[in-house]
């Protein structure tokens, strides 16, 4: 019998290999996220968490609440406007995974407006047998007749894109069509479309799992047939293209994400690239009125001139382009102060700034003798306020304020008046006149002044034992601001809890330099950040750290993993949802590379180094007096592998820990695709922290 020796080779290397991730880490075969045995352990665990959490008497109440608020009638619908229409995305009882529906102005500004059904999920996933998620239309300017719809099976990130015409509101049979897979698409023109996407030969998609390969693609020809214009590293993050327009103008783009935080962008004009002059973790926010605006993630020194950090500067477009042009500041934020968004009209810039964790709305034009004016919006100053609906096309636009104790409603603002038109409003949905909220600072290790916000009964008796819900991210430059939630106010508020905001560093509430500080080498500051919040909670007897139970999800889900297993002794609960938990593996799980510039390279010794010393996966350890933490994730999540929270639920039970872990079978990152889904998941974690911390 002849041998191959290649083959023999290969295999003994395979055996190797296997044998050696099996020592090193024992759980890895459930990073199979569909197997048949994976799966039935997912459901095991599933069975448990559903009998521990429905057994409590208060598991239907807290639920009906949730299933309450989704259903309630006095829901204020978002809208915003498209060609003549102002459409909106509902989910209630009978439509549990949507409607893309639109109606008329002034047919909106009625009490119980008229809605024309454009597209029913519910219905469409009926027909096809599909479990859809929507995940966005974009529709072709000017008149918005075809659009591009993305439908996602089960909640992934994954979509199936179809083009869709308003007028009959059916999908369009001859239409672009592209199956399922990380597609990024936009229109250049009526008939042509930017795509990037699986183009299925072995070599679109970066090592991320995101497209690498930008084309355009002609109506009627066949994928294969489309235009390459760009081809990205397999070792960056994605790469895209994309249309902006500046009045009348056209200006199309394509961009290379080299990292999660730099990019290359080029000026794509008749066939020709151009290298856009700018930082690489600079972000270009658009062309308005013949001037380039960027905003500055670092400083920039150019022609013996520094621009700070945080600011937006500005140029000539046609001189930018030509690498000849004058730079000047737009804007420069404070010490306190940084932009939470960045927005033009037709006639102003509107920027939303975020001062000490709150916000306010400004209003920017050049007046005659080019000098830029601005001009506050005069809503509250304590809490959030958002602003949606800003285009090109009018000075009209949509905004909310919200606050911890105040709902959001809809104002109609006018841009060139300033005028704030509040169109529809409802009432608290528990008694929000019992509550007060505050913000503190905490001193973290270093000495960095850390805010965080405490939500609590106004007769609070600071005695220690006042069950405590911290919440916290800490990553990719998000802010979280004061927000409105029947769900915290009925099933936490009002069930004698306290909830508290954590303004961590790794998010953005005081611009780049706040999430800067807790990148790669520095990510403990984070770490550090919610333990000073947790502590000083502790000082001031607001509560213990037996009344104390900690939640976050994603990146959040991989702080409240590395706080429990740094400091056990703080914390009595944890709800560790949809988390990254094995970060010497990160990388290697689905979108995972893409966020090494948060985190760094497991893989180079130097970065493993710091990145070893916090990842909850290695660090958990025997006979350690964890909480019994409550693990959530979703067998759809193609973001985030549910392998992390799988492995550390395996490990911690092998060595002896009581825990609970709960896998929805759809959702998405997101952890669930409909209102039903969303409830029942909602009312474990609150029942989860009413059987650990009330005691």
């Amino acid at each position: 019998m002849k041998i191959n020796l290649t083959l023999l080779a290969t295999l003994s290397m395979l055996f190797v290999l296997f044998q050696t991730n099996a020592t090193e880490d024992p759980f890895i075969w459930l990073e199979d996220v569909e197997g048949e045995k994976q799966l039935s352990w997912v459901k095991k665990k599933n069975e448990k968490a559903l009998k521990t959490f429905k057994a409590h008497p208060k598991f239907n109440l807290l639920k009906n609440n949730i299933l309450s608020q989704y259903k309630d009638k006095e829901r204020i619908p978002g809208v915003f406007k498209q060609g003549d229409y102002y459409y909106n995305f509902w989910k209630d009882e009978t439509h549990v995974r949507g409607l893309y529906r639109r109606t008329t102005l002034a047919e909106y500004k009625k009490d119980d407006p008229q809605w024309e059904t454009v597209l029913d999920i519910d219905d469409l996933s009926k027909k096809e047998g599909v479990n859809w998620v929507y995940k966005g239309m974009s529709c072709l300017y000017p008149d918005y007749k075809r659009c591009l719809v993305s439908l996602s099976r089960g909640g992934a990130d994954a979509t199936q894109v179809r083009e869709f015409n308003l007028d009959t509101k059916e999908f369009i049979a001859d239409g672009f069509f592209l199956p399922e897979a990380k597609n990024s698409v936009s229109w250049y023109n009526t008939d042509t479309i930017w795509v990037a996407t699986d183009f299925n030969d072995g070599d679109s998609m970066t090592d991320s799992g995101y497209p690498r390969k930008v084309k355009l693609w002609q109506r009627g020809t066949k994928l294969t047939q489309a235009s390459l214009l760009f081809e990205g590293n397999k070792t960056s993050v994605s790469s895209g293209g994309y249309t902006a327009r500046d009045g009348d103008n056209k200006h199309h783009f394509i961009y290379e994400s080299n990292t999660f935080y730099t990019r290359t962008i080029y000026l794509y004009d008749q066939g020709k690239k151009i290298k856009l002059a700018m930082p690489a973790d600079a972000s270009l926010q658009g062309v308005y009125q013949g001037n380039i605006f960027i905003e500055l993630k670092s400083d920039w020194t150019i022609n013996g001139n520094t621009y700070a950090q945080g600011s937006v500067v500005y140029a000539n477009f046609s001189d930018f382009i030509k690498n000849d042009f004058d730079l000047l500041t737009f804007v420069q934020p404070s010490a306190t102060t940084s932009i939470a968004s960045f927005a033009m009209s037709k006639s102003y810039i509107i920027i939303n700034w975020l001062d000490n964790v709150k916000n306010k709305l400004v209003r920017y034009h050049l007046d005659k003798n080019n000098i830029w004016q601005e001009h506050l919006f005069e809503f509250p100053t304590s809490g959030s306020i958002s602003a949606y609906s800003i285009n090109r096309e009018s000075d009209d636009f949509f905004a909310s304020y919200t606050d911890f104790l105040t709902p959001s409603g809809v104002n109609q603002v006018n841009a060139q008046t300033l005028a704030i038109t509040l169109l529809k409003s409802k009432p608290p949905k528990f008694d929000t006149s019992k509550y007060k909220f505050e913000q503190y600072m905490a001193t973290s290790k270093d000495g960095t002044q850390v805010p965080y916000f405490v939500v609590s009964n106004k007769k609070l008796i600071k005695n220690g034992k006042n069950p405590t819900l911290l919440y916290g991210y800490g990553g990719f430059e998000v802010s979280l601001a004061p927000f409105y939630s029947e769900s915290v106010g009925q099933n936490w508020l009002a069930q004698g809890g306290v909830y508290v905001l954590a303004n961590i560093r790794g998010g953005g509430e005081y611009g780049p330099r706040w999430h800067q500080a807790a990148l790669k080498e520095n990510r403990h500051r984070a770490y550090e950040d919610f333990e000073a919040i947790a502590e000083d909670l502790i000082a001031k007897k607001i509560t213990s750290s037996k009344h104390l139970g900690i939640q976050g999800g994603s990146n959040g889900g991989l702080l409240v993993g590395a706080a429990f297993t740094r400091r056990p002794d703080l914390y009595s609960a944890v709800i560790c949802q949809v988390p990254l938990l094995d970060m010497k593996r990160f990388n290697k799980l689905l979108a995972g590379a893409s966020w090494m510039g948060e985190y760094g390279n497991p893989d180079i010794e130097s970065e493993w180094a710091y990145i070893k010393e916090y990842s909850p996966y290695q660090n958990v350890k025997r006979a350690q007096p964890y909480p019994k933490v409550f693990f959530t994730s979703s067998t759809r999540d193609d973001r985030v592998h549910p392998a992390h929270a799988r492995k550390m639920v395996a490990k911690m039970e092998n060595m002896g820990y009581d825990v609970l872990y709960y896998e929805n079978i759809e959702g998405g990152h997101a952890g669930a695709a409909d209102i039903n889904q969303s409830a029942e998941i909602a009312a474990m974690n609150y029942i989860y922290l009413l059987q650990q911390l009330s005691n």
